[in-house]
């Protein structure tokens, strides 16, 4: 299974995250919890998935992920 590699994130998906995280109201204290996870250098599977954080979803597809839901979005993918 892959894992993330935060480091070498394309450009343009590394911006669309940071657009979503303003547009969907992620606050600090949301963004410690990704951090925490991203610590544990989890492993992701190969196809579609999503770690549900409570308060913002992240949604992404083998090693990279792809954007960020608000709690009330329907999540698509392996849960993780």
């Amino acid at each position: 299974m892959p894992h993330i590699d935060w480091k070498k994130l394309p450009r343009g998906v590394l911006e669309h995250l940071k657009d979503r995280s303003r547009t969907r109201g992620i606050s600090g204290e949301d963004l410690l919890k990704l951090a925490e996870w991203i610590g544990g250098n989890p492993e992701v599977p190969e196809g579609p998935w999503c770690k549900d954080f409570g308060s913002f979803k992240l949604v992404g597809e083998g090693k990279y992920p792809k954007t960020f839901l608000s709690r009330d979005q329907a999540c698509f993918g392996m849960t993780l």
